[in-house]
């Protein structure tokens, strides 16, 4: 009997709503705010196309009853690996435009290669230009990499025990070179 009488206890206890230790979060009691506009107003598609060819080029165009449009098109581009094994790669590229609040077009197009994705438009923003003494500064900086590697080209070729060693630099500038240029 006292058994049951401690085993009720114990399931009463138990059941009795616990108190957090930590207090309740305010964001957990705000209420979502539904953002979503409605328009009453549904905006037509006016002209839709698609070709799609068995070897994976394709052209779409699509035109909406509120100026925007876009056109696409891709192919497949078979491209070489450093390994020398070849590898099909997709090309697209297209444009779109839309009438900015404004009343301006804004013009956008791209193409996404094995070099990227490139945009262009008007209204994007592109770096200032180089201004004429920062371009002399870096073309007195690449002047005197430049001599400085041919002296040690000099050089190594004056102590034919280095030579070995020079050659590897060599290939080291080479890449430098590369890099340097693009």
């Amino acid at each position: 009997m006292k058994l049951l009488a401690l085993a009720m206890l114990l399931a009463v206890a138990s059941a009795r709503p616990q108190r957090e230790a930590y207090p309740e979060d305010v964001r957990s009691r705000e209420q979502p705010v539904d953002d979503r506009r409605i328009t009453s107003t549904q905006i037509p598609i006016l002209q839709w196309n698609k070709q799609q060819d068995v070897d994976g080029t394709y052209k779409t165009n699509y035109e909406t009853g509120n100026n925007i449009i876009a056109e696409e098109s891709g192919y497949i581009k078979t491209l070489q690996g450093s390994d020398g094994e070849s590898f099909p790669s997709l090309v697209q590229e297209g444009q779109y435009s839309y009438q900015a609040p404004d009343g301006t077009v804004i013009t956008t197009r791209y193409i996404a290669n094995e070099n990227g994705f490139q945009v262009s438009g008007d209204h994007l923003p592109t770096p200032p230009p180089v201004s004429e003494e920062i371009q002399k500064g870096l073309d007195l900086i690449y002047e005197g990499i430049r001599l400085q590697e041919e002296e040690a080209k000099r050089e190594a070729a004056s102590k034919p025990g280095q030579q070995a060693l020079a050659q590897s630099g060599d290939r080291r500038d080479e890449k430098d070179r590369i890099y340097q240029r693009q």
